[in-house]
């Protein structure tokens, strides 16, 4: 059986609830074992919450792209102008969907949105730099690792509870031309 094409949208207030439900069953949480984007063994607590989610949806220059098959919400990512680029982040797909390649077509629509929207011609991200596996992954999608860190945010629990002492997010790049 055909699989149905996915719809590419992008979020509004109502999408909130289920944003918060996808990008936390994506990275925390026994339920994110599932898949293997979660960061269950380096932080506990929360990845999001409604109040973060609700700034991307509203802030200028932002947004947050949804992916639905049939109406059912499976995937997102945030996009966000910045000066000259675009940023990527909170990119979530369904535990139980990912490994299917979904992730390479998602990435794809965001970078060619950010190139049609905002004419950028480069994409930003920051990865914990002990995600070597997502890294990796990052790497074949045509990004590279730049070196340059910032720190994990320790004592902010809107971001996790850290349970390990040396996270530092990585700065990765890619051209868009």
């Amino acid at each position: 059986m055909p699989v149905s094409p996915l719809a590419f949208r992008s979020a509004t207030d109502a999408d909130i609830p289920g944003l918060v439900e996808l990008i936390e069953s994506a990275y925390r949480g026994d339920a994110s074992r599932a898949g293997w984007t979660t960061e269950a063994d380096l932080l506990e607590g929360q990845r999001t919450d409604p109040d973060g989610v609700a700034r991307v949806v509203g802030q200028e220059g932002s947004r947050l792209l949804i992916a639905e098959r049939e109406g059912a919400l499976i995937a997102c990512c945030q996009l966000e102008h910045r000066d000259d680029h675009a940023y990527f982040g909170m990119f979530a797909v369904r535990p139980s969907l990912q490994g299917s390649g979904l992730g390479k077509v998602i990435i794809a629509e965001a970078e060619r949105t950010a190139q049609a929207d905002w004419g950028v011609r480069e994409m930003r991200m920051t990865v914990i730099r002990q995600r070597e596996e997502l890294i990796a992954w990052y790497e074949r999608r045509g990004y590279r690792r730049t070196g340059e860190l910032s720190p994990f945010p320790y004592g902010d629990e809107r971001f996790g509870i850290p349970l390990r002492a040396d996270l530092a997010f990585e700065l990765l790049v890619k051209p868009l031309d």
